[in-house]
């Protein structure tokens, strides 16, 4: 049977999101905990140097079958049992220093703040690849004039520059959020009392605070935040991480909709660089990446509810496994869409004319609620009400001249997307 490669979901298949979290990546992430935790039990004279040796270069080089491991693993509701087992029998010298004190969420928690770790390393790359173009886009058309909408509907008067600058804005906000995650470590034990970490030290002459210090050092090892206690059943981690993907998500989402209506063949006024190819009709230019974009963005909150659900007592039966696929997913899914957004934005194609062309389609009425300022309701009812364009009250009617601050609240955003970091 082969694996999932994205054919249901093309917005990741071939993206760096797919690699980062495939089956073998979760794998290598939870062999690289079991290293980690030798090297830091090691480094607390907990187990001998040797033993965190053999236990750290054999897990490196380890190579196991993940279908293999997930079929195993159904005797044990998670895969670390049978890996646990698998490296064990790799060192038969040090196979008693294999997994010393730790339960399975230790180390696929730990995993999974790895694997989401460097996910989101990724997706911050291209929200600020996005986030540059989108800058300079807002600055290009500061003043192009184009017809707000509001309930789809024209409104009134705005510039192409203002809406790239609210994407910006929202992806800025996006972006800052993401950066503040502090993903944690897991090592508790059996029940999240390190009691088995604090029985092997005293047997080595150590105090049982050595089974604090390894949680903090253990952390180091790995390369992640060490939490203040284990956290196996208080999710607030994988809680966060699921609202800063979801609103991740939807702010790549927002851009792509508007994409996908301005797009449309009879308002014409941007156009994506992708083929958008049909099978049944050759004329037709579809905003593909758009609409992959758009597909994540629905996607994600949907997994993300799923996401630290309240378990029982210490340890979740059921919620915990039920957290493992609904984070990869929100993991890919906005790591695509992030990648897939940027070479959006990259190749987007702006057609200034047409937009003003759309926001004289009303012949001066997108300029009501100017008129609005300057006539009584019987003369504006009869203004509005008469057939064709508008021609009494010229003055009134350039959209140029009814922008409001809309130039300078563009200014105000890249002046505060200039000023990070």
């Amino acid at each position: 049977m082969g694996s999932d490669g994205g054919l249901l979901a093309p917005v990741w298949a071939g993206t760096r999101a797919e690699a980062i979290t495939s089956d073998a990546a979760w794998l290598r992430a939870m062999l690289e905990a079991e290293g980690a935790l030798a090297r830091a039990q090691a480094r607390l004279e907990l187990i001998p140097s040797e033993a965190a040796a053999a236990i750290d270069r054999t897990a490196a080089t380890l190579v196991l079958d993940p279908a293999d491991l997930a079929r195993r693993a159904r005797q044990s509701a998670n895969p670390v049992v049978p890996l646990v087992a698998d490296l064990r029998r790799a060192v038969p010298g040090a196979a008693s220093s294999v997994h010393r004190g730790a339960t399975s969420q230790d180390i696929l928690d730990s995993a999974a703040m790895l694997v989401a770790t460097r996910a989101i390393r990724g997706i911050v790359g291209d929200l600020s690849a996005i986030m540059r173009d989108l800058g300079e886009l807002a600055e290009r058309h500061r003043d192009t004039v184009m017809a707000a909408r509001t309930l789809g509907q024209q409104a009134v008067p705005t510039t192409f520059g203002l809406k790239a600058a609210g994407w910006l804005a929202g992806l800025m906000r996006a972006r800052a959020r993401l950066r503040e995650l502090r993903l944690p470590a897991q090592l508790g034990g059996a029940a999240g009392t390190l009691a088995a970490f604090a029985e092997h030290a005293g047997a080595r002459g150590a105090d049982a605070g050595t089974a604090l210090l390894l949680a903090e050092v253990f952390a180091e090892e790995i390369g992640l935040a060490a939490p203040p206690m284990p956290w196996h059943a208080e999710r607030s981690p994988v809680t966060e991480l699921g609202a800063a993907l979801t609103a991740t998500a939807r702010a790549l989402g927002k851009p792509a909709t508007d994409i996908v209506l301005m797009a449309q063949t009879e308002v014409g006024e941007v156009a994506e660089s992708s083929a958008g190819s049909s099978s049944a009709m050759p004329q037709k230019r579809n905003p593909a990446l758009s609409v992959l974009v758009r597909s994540a963005a629905f996607q994600v909150p949907a997994y993300a509810q799923i996401l630290g659900q309240i378990g029982e007592h210490e340890r979740a039966a059921g919620a915990w496994q039920a957290e493992w696929l609904p984070l990869r997913e929100a993991l890919r899914l906005t790591g695509g869409a992030a990648e897939t957004a940027a070479e959006l934005v990259a190749g987007l194609r702006v057609f200034p004319d047409r937009m003003r062309a759309n926001a004289e389609l009303t012949g001066g009425r997108l300029l009501a609620e100017r008129l609005a300022a300057h006539l009584d309701r019987k003369a504006l009812d009869e203004a509005l009400s008469a057939e064709g364009p508008l021609e009494d009250h010229a003055e009134l009617l350039d959209p140029a001249a009814y922008l409001g601050a809309a130039p300078e609240l563009v200014d105000r955003i890249l002046a505060t997307y200039r000023e990070q970091p």
